[in-house]
């Protein structure tokens, strides 16, 4: 196995994902209280990650199952997320908490939100991935997919260290419920304006 091809997908893993440590630290810090859902936020950013490993590996080979003209509108699904995570925010705060009792005890995000989140987040990271992977060959690839892999689980371990210092988690628990809605509208935009999505 070459090191250089190693620490080439380390330094382009590091340089892609930097802000998901953010996104996982907030994660971790909304399900603090729920049990498992530790293990609900790793499943979905390992979900999320390797989606977007696929469509990277089936560009690769020529398969183009996600035009580029649509990698824009992936801003979509962070900025419904955020919304929705605002929406329970504010009801939560006006005392709605009762109504929704059954969710407010099960907590935390789901599998299927972390996954959409670090898709739609990844959706440049694509663009960054393919012209690597054609040129790295399969055996290349298959290096590079099992480091990102990895570094995964660091990113969550990372993001799951944030969210438990003292500090940032007194921060986190008293702001983290308007942080996150901010954090996902904000890259939702992001996405969408820096595409040119709806002609932005």
């Amino acid at each position: 196995m070459n090191l250089g091809i190693i620490g080439q997908a380390a330094g382009l893993f590091a340089v892609t994902n930097i802000d998901d440590i953010l996104i996982l630290a907030l994660f971790f810090a909304q399900g603090a209280e729920h049990r498992g859902s530790a293990r609900k936020i790793v499943l979905g950013q390992y979900l999320g990650f390797a989606a977007i490993l696929a469509v990277a590996a089936a560009a690769a080979f020529g398969a183009t199952f996600l035009p580029e003209s649509a990698v824009p509108y992936l801003g979509l699904l962070p900025l419904a997320l955020g919304l929705k995570a605002a929406w329970q925010a504010w009801r939560n705060h006006r005392g709605g908490e009762d109504d929704n009792g059954a969710e407010a005890r099960e907590g935390g995000p789901s599998p299927l939100e972390v996954a959409a989140v670090t898709f739609a987040n990844g959706g440049d990271n694509i663009g960054v991935y393919v012209p690597v992977f054609a040129t790295a060959g399969v055996g290349g690839m298959a290096v590079y997919a099992v480091v990102f892999l990895v570094l995964v689980a660091v990113w969550c371990f990372a993001g799951r260290f944030f969210a438990t210092r003292p500090v940032i988690a007194k921060a986190l628990s008293r702001w983290g419920h308007i942080l996150l809605p901010a954090v996902l509208i904000a890259i939702g935009l992001l996405i969408l304006i820096e595409g040119g999505a709806f002609g932005l």
